[in-house]
């Protein structure tokens, strides 16, 4: 397959990249507008099969109207005008089920010192209530005096800041990237080189994305992770290839032999590495969690089209460009690049790697200890969802929510949902079991039950504290244990976190399983080793050890709240670990690919156990460590975000690559091959067999 790639490249280079001119106009025309297709529905994050979504389900089936008010508008209680502009819009909306409220519709919609008031929207069942909000916001936006939120209208502005956010972080992350790469490459052509890669990537996946959502809704979270990942694996492996393709153009000379001797080397570490962090996306797709899958598929997307584009472009570009390759670079720093391209170069990272294998146990146990400590804090983890409070201070949902909470009495825009089926039409059962959750711990107002038909009761509970604090989370659990006259199901924003938690821990064994399995079966073939897989599988989890840890001390202990510009909830965002897992232990396995596959190479060409290492070492460690650098600049530029649950996304990963680039790949990894020599290689006879019948080599 390799050869093949080659021979294309090297015989129909322009004819390959007037192909890909085209295309990538095709899928910037078509693929470019996903980021208005996809959306932030409430249930993103949600379990659509647990309780506290059937919950919602029944009453919406039994009523005919969504469980709970999708827009809720607050205005002043003496605006007349602004009440009668609202009133006449709503009139004239269809889809509308009920509008309850208005400052003669009682205390509840009242506050309490008179001087506002608000009316709570809600739509029919059958209506698409994210069309319907989207197409009320714009009707209403024009009216004065109205300040528009509710659960819906949250989650469209959302939607609508990672928009903004999306293009920030592009804006940032891709002057600086080149700025940057032109330092790491020492050519300006060469610099330019992942730009291409990574824009090609970027509206090459965002077009399978959008052919994917026709069959599978897609969250629209998963594009800020297609523009960071996709950037950050485009410099990655332009980086392993533009370098391979130096060193063979000091050995072979210009021609296609160059071409073909990077293709099959450094092309098939490329290809590792995509299988690899596809399967870490494939380990996503256990979660029922349309957040969660959605982000499987655009990793898994991205790395297998990163890949394709470079084993398909890059090659063509090579062939065309031979030695100008390095064009636009001083003369200090063109002697760098062909003295980094001699395979007889010993520079800083095999020094520092000889160093650390001669005090390996030392170093090891350093290592080790620094990424364990950095680690602890997340012993202490607490877990938080998604709502209003994720949107920046003057959003409008956020206003009003916090508005509900502090200036009504008995108005929540977040209730706690109580399906009860009892007797029906007999309202004793009913109004008793509403009495009995009354009597509980942190309930500030239970609404009389109200009969849905059949033998179904709805029960609105308000509570002292917001929907995620602790003491709500501790209340429906409360709830759920009483004794009742009969089925109960529990919804609202609390019960919904609470079931998406279990929902996560309940499928983790099997992602966890299908993670390691993957990377093992994928290094084992690449090596022929069992030792080395398990040594990157325990590299790996000292790396998200460390992640996590940074993350506990920084978003929910609130170190740095003013530098990255967040309020701490006090918690991590509970589906962030899950993800940040899977990429970061990707994105470690992908470093430990890069690696691996230069000492191999070392050894098989003769070099001894150490002297392998540190060659590998010496052919990586610049590239992997810029590589780190830019990635984090990458996926880093989302730290500039305005929801905080992305400010986590991007910071966590862009510290797992750091990490891992610098203390596991510099001195953990040495170490350990110094301390376990030969025994590094081992694996059992009939496996050896195996991988010399269906191994994968470099050469």
């Amino acid at each position: 397959m390799f050869d093949a790639l080659s021979r294309l490249a090297s015989s129909r280079p322009k004819r390959i990249l007037v192909v890909t001119g085209l295309f990538f106009v095709i899928a910037a025309v078509f693929g470019g507008p996903v980021t208005g297709l996809l959306n932030a529905d409430t249930d993103s994050f949600s379990d659509t099969g647990s309780d506290s979504s059937l919950a919602l389900d029944l009453v919406a089936e039994a009523s005919g109207l969504d469980a709970m008010p999708s827009i809720v508008v607050l205005t002043d209680t003496d605006d007349t005008q602004a009440q009668r502009e609202l009133l006449a819009v709503l009139d004239g909306q269809d889809g509308i089920g009920q509008v309850a409220g208005g400052p003669d519709a009682g205390p509840p919609f009242v506050s309490t010192d008179g001087s506002q008031t608000f009316y709570a929207v809600t739509f029919a069942a059958e209506t698409d209530s994210d069309l319907a909000t989207e197409h009320l916001r714009t009707e209403l936006a024009d009216i004065d005096g109205l300040t528009i939120g509710g659960v819906a209208v949250a989650f469209q502005q959302v939607n609508e800041q990672v928009e903004r956010d999306l293009v920030t972080a592009e804006m940032i992350a891709f002057p600086l990237l080149f700025v940057v790469a032109l330092l790491v490459f020492r050519s300006a052509a060469s610099a330019a080189l992942p730009l291409l890669v990574g824009g090609l990537t970027i509206v090459t996946s965002m077009l399978i994305v959008r052919g994917v959502d026709e069959m599978l809704e897609i969250s629209v979270f998963a594009l800020n992770l297609i523009t960071g990942l996709g950037l950050g694996l485009a410099i990655d492996y332009s980086l392993f290839m533009v370098s391979r393709f130096r060193e063979e153009l000091h050995r072979v000379g210009p021609g296609a032999e160059a071409v073909r001797r990077t293709v099959a080397t450094a092309g098939r570490t490329v290809l590792y590495s995509a299988v690899t962090i596809a399967g870490a996306g494939l380990s996503l797709l256990v979660f029922p969690l349309r957040f969660l899958y959605s982000m499987g598929i655009g990793v898994t997307i991205v790395a297998l089209v990163s890949a394709a584009v470079s084993l398909l472009v890059l090659p063509a570009l090579f062939a065309v460009l031979q030695q100008r390759v390095n064009a636009g670079a001083p003369a200090r720093w063109k002697r760098a690049q062909e003295a980094e391209a001699s395979p007889d170069h010993r520079g800083f990272w095999y020094r520092l790697s000889t160093f650390v294998m001669r005090y390996r146990v030392a170093t090891a146990v350093v290592g080790a200890v620094l990424l364990l400590g950095l680690g602890a804090p997340f012993l202490g983890v607490k877990f938080t969802g998604v709502d209003s409070q994720v949107l920046p201070a003057d959003a409008s949902a956020r206003v009003v929510d916090e508005t509900l909470r502090t200036e009504f009495t008995e108005a929540d825009s977040s209730p706690v949902l109580v399906a009860l089926e009892a007797g029906a039409g007999d309202s004793d059962e009913a109004e008793a079991f509403a009495d009995r959750i009354a009597g509980l711990d942190s309930v500030a107002t239970v609404i009389p039950p109200r009969h849905l038909g059949d033998t179904l009761w709805q029960i609105d509970v308000l509570t002292e504290g917001d929907p995620l604090d602790e003491s709500t989370i501790d209340l429906v659990h409360e709830i759920r244990r009483l004794d009742s006259p009969g089925t109960v199901w529990v919804g609202g924003t609390a019960a919904d976190q609470i079931d998406q938690f279990h929902s996560i821990r309940e499928r983790v064994p099997l992602a966890l399983l299908i993670l390691g399995a993957l990377t093992f079966i994928t290094l084992f073939l690449m090596t022929g080793s069992v030792v080395l897989p398990i040594k990157a599988l325990a590299m790996n989890l000292l790396t998200i050890s460390a992640t996590f840890g940074l993350l506990v001390l920084i978003f929910q202990r609130g170190n740095l709240e003013g530098l990255l510009d967040f309020t701490s909830s006090g918690a991590l965002e509970s589906t962030q670990p899950v993800f940040i897992f899977a990429v970061v232990f990707g994105l470690s396995t992908d470093y430990a690919v890069f690696l691996l596959t230069r000492i191999k190479e070392a050894r098989d060409h003769g070099a001894g156990e150490r002297e392998s290492v540190a060659l590998g070492l010496q052919r990586t460690g610049r590239i992997v460590t810029a590589a780190a650098l830019l990635f984090a600049i990458a996926l880093g530029a989302f730290a500039t975000s305005e929801i905080v649950f992305i400010k986590e996304l991007g910071i966590g990963v862009a510290a797992a690559v750091l990490i891992d680039a610098t203390i596991v790949r510099a001195i953990l990894v040495p170490s350990l091959m110094a301390m376990l020599g030969r025994a590094n290689w081992w694996a059992p006879g009939p496996l050896r067999r195996l991988h010399a019948k269906i191994g994968l080599s470099e050469s």
